[in-house]
Formats: structure tokens, sequence, C-alpha cells
């Protein structure tokens, strides 16, 4: 099913051509090559979820994801299905069914899920952009990992039609890319904007609590975002922000979710960690009402890690799910507030480089705990979030996030091509400097 010319990364390989034009030289994505994470409808063809048992026991779309559909429109040549998590339920990229995808830009490490094989197929030029899913994290991370563009949009604003479900209140339509360029033409299509100017941000909040979670120098990221903002922008409206004491004290839902525990607190910040928590209850139980019949009928041969995650979905309880929906409400209202019209705020994607393969589940509690509790802002908040890759650090790639708040996509994605080509030199100096 795979070989090493592709990385792994296609399930299936087959050339969906674009919609006949009679001008296709004017279509937008003309000519640009893209692959399907293998959660999508496509006409003809059976959504595998990475799971075979998924594959076999589901009978073949008898229509088109509105997201696909919309690129085909565009003038983009469709060359395959890629590989995915199972049932979409991890950040890894790892399948014990289909193989893992290999990393591009660090083969002995995971190249991040749950759309591991789109990633990689970006990562490794084998296209020139793909569709994802991101619910908790699923385009951000391998985007990340594989060092390359990754964007969620803000929730509710891209088709979910035709997508299989993970958890309706998370669940995204996103998309990689390896250029900035590239990124804001499929979100054009995708998110149906007309051409907007560059809006100058109001202010650039660098989360510096958020960077205190990050593995390698932190300097390595802020200096080379202060830097660009500056110079493109003036460095007046750069400000630091402790973004968990905020969130602490304008979302009071999330006391129940807030543990005592202090023994870990260098990891972690306790008002993120509950959002995470928040986060997962929900997913979970959103997840138990998508699925669950399925998994308890079927019985799924699901791999390592999966196989917990699924289980604990399925004893998912009804309880503290309203409190789950007033968290989401409150932070949504806090952060708006917090970046008002135009701002942004810099976090970093992941807390640090990815993780080598076929590391044991447990070693890497911490890092998925500091990981969620980045993830979860944009989750729950629902704000737009792009992976922006700003080079390597040892020898391994690094990113940084740029959020922006609920409808304002087009100014996100035209703020990352415009500043782009500044972030790109500042990193260079970064890595001379060795910092």
């Amino acid at each position: 099913m795979t070989g090493t010319t592709d990385y792994g990364a296609f399930m299936e390989k087959f050339i969906l051509r674009p919609v006949p034009s009679s001008s296709p030289a004017q279509l937008p994505l003309n000519r640009l090559t893209f692959a399907v994470k293998d959660i999508f409808d496509m006409e003809g063809y059976v959504s595998g979820f990475g799971n075979p048992d998924w594959l076999r026991t589901h009978a073949a779309a008898t229509s088109t994801a509105p997201a696909v559909s919309a690129m085909l429109k565009a003038g983009a040549i469709c060359l395959g299905r890629t590989v995915m998590d199972e049932m979409a339920y991890s950040i890894n990229g790892e399948n014990a069914h289909y193989g893992t995808p290999v990393n591009p830009c660090a083969p002995d490490r995971v190249p991040g899920g749950s759309s591991s094989g789109s990633a990689v197929a970006v990562g490794a030029e084998l296209v020139d952009f793909s569709l994802g899913t991101d619910t908790g994290g699923s385009v951000r991370v391998p985007a990340s990992y594989c060092g390359i563009f990754g964007f969620r949009p803000s929730h509710g604003v891209v088709s979910t039609e035709g997508v299989i479900p993970m958890a309706q209140s998370f669940d995204t339509v996103g998309w990689f890319s390896r250029d900035p360029v590239t990124l804001n033409h499929v979100g054009q299509i995708l998110l149906q904007l007309p051409d907007e100017k560059l809006v100058h941000p109001s202010q650039v909040l660098i989360a510096e609590d958020c960077f205190k979670l990050f593995s390698i120098p932190s300097i390595r990221v802020t200096n080379v975002i202060a830097a660009s903002i500056e110079k493109l922008f003036g460095g007046n409206i750069l400000q630091p922000v402790n973004l968990g004491d905020y969130v602490e004290s304008k979302v009071p839902s999330l006391k129940q979710f807030m543990e005592n525990d202090t023994e870990n607190e260098e990891f972690s910040i306790k008002s993120l960690t509950a959002l995470s928590t928040a986060m997962r209850l929900l997913q979970r139980f959103e997840f138990k009402n998508n699925h669950g019949e399925w998994v308890s009928t079927v019985k799924p041969n699901l791999g390592p890690g999966i196989s917990e995650r699924v289980l604990d979905a399925l004893n998912t309880s009804g309880e503290h799910i309203d409190a789950c929906e007033s968290v989401k409400t409150q932070l949504q209202e806090a952060l708006a507030a917090l970046l008002g019209e135009n701002g942004i705020i810099v976090i970093p994607t992941v807390p640090g480089p990815p993780p080598k393969l076929q590391t044991e589940t447990t070693s890497l509690e911490t890092f998925r705990a500091r990981a969620f509790s980045l993830l979860s802002i944009a989750g729950v908040s629902g704000f737009c979030q792009v992976t922006i890759p700003l080079g390597k650090y040892d020898s391994l790639p690094v990113s940084v996030s740029l959020m922006a708040k609920h409808g304002s996509d087009g100014f996100l994605l035209n703020l990352v091509e415009a500043l782009y080509p500044t972030m790109k030199e500042q990193v260079e100096i970064a890595e001379k400097l060795s910092y």
C-alpha cells in the first residue's frame, strides 16, 4: 500500500481532474496538485477513517465533500487519499495498520497526526497542498512537526459536510502548504473570501507564560516574531501577556476543571490545563455519540493508545457537559475582548520538537499534557490559528502559531503572507547566532 517513493503518505493514489472550465488558466488553483485525508467523502471511494474495520464496514460515498469539490472547481488536481491516525484520535501520526508516514523533516521522528499523510505529502513535495481536519490539533501539530504551514480556520466557517465527524464542537477542515501564498489562495477558496487588502494588526500579544512550556529557548522564536513585527508594523504594537492568568480570571466556569496538584507546576499553566480537560471531556462525549454504537457492534481492531482513548470515550457520561459549554462561551468572549479588532496572540504550536518514533505512551504524558494546554486555546474558543515553520533548532523543526479572533481568517492569512519573507530573514539570523 505504501512505497518508499511516497514516504508512506498515501492510502490510495488516483487522479481526479479539475472540473472542466472554458478558461482554466484563470482559475486560482490551476495546475496545483493536492491530496486529501482519508476522512473526506469522495464519490465512488470509501472513506477509511484510518482503520481497516471501518473501511470494511462502510460503503463508497455517493457524493464528494464540498471542501474537496471546491478545490477541483478552482482548478486543482487531486492525487489521492492520505493515511491518518485511526478514527482521528491521536496527534502522533503513527498508524498500527497502515504504517507511519515518514516525516521528511526528521525521519526518526513522528510526523504528527491525525492528518499525518496530508502533512507528509506536502512536506515531501509530493503535492502542492493538502486537506486535513483539526479537532484537537490534527493540522497544527503535523504542520509543526513536518516544517510546513498549517491552518486551522475559525470553527464553523468551512463546511464539514461529507467529513466523518470526530467531535462536532471542535471539528474543522484545515489545510497545509509549503508557502504562505498557496496557503492564502487555498484559504480564499475554502472560506469564500473576496480579495482583501492587508490590515495592520492593532496589537501583537506574546503569551510569555505559554513560551515557558517550550523545551527549546523561547528567545529562538520570540526574537524572530518581535523583529519581524517591528520591521513591518513598528514595535509599539508588541505586548507581553500572561494568558493563563487572564483566562483564569475571565473564565469562571473553568474552576470545576482545575486540579490542586502543584507537583508539576513548572510544566503546567493551571487554567490552560483545565481548559484542555474540559475540551477533551466534551470531545470524548461527542465521539461516543458519533461512533460508540459502531465500536460496540463491530469491535474494531484498534492500535495502541487509540484503543485506550476510544474505551475512555465509550465510558464517558454526560456529567459536566453543560459546564464545558459555559467554558466555551466564556473563553470566546474573554479572548475577543483581549484581542479587540485585529489583534493577534503568539503562542508555541507545540511544546517542542517531534517525539521519536515508537516512544512509549507513558513517557509522552507530560509532553501531551503541555501540547493540549496550548492546542485547546483555539480549540475551545473556535478562533483561527496558523502554524508557521521557523527553520530548525538542533536539526529539528521549529514553529510558532499566530491566533486571531473568530471570523478573522482572511486577515490572518494575509498577515502571514506579508510577514513571512521578513520572518525568513530573521530565522536565518537566529540560526547563525545558534539561539
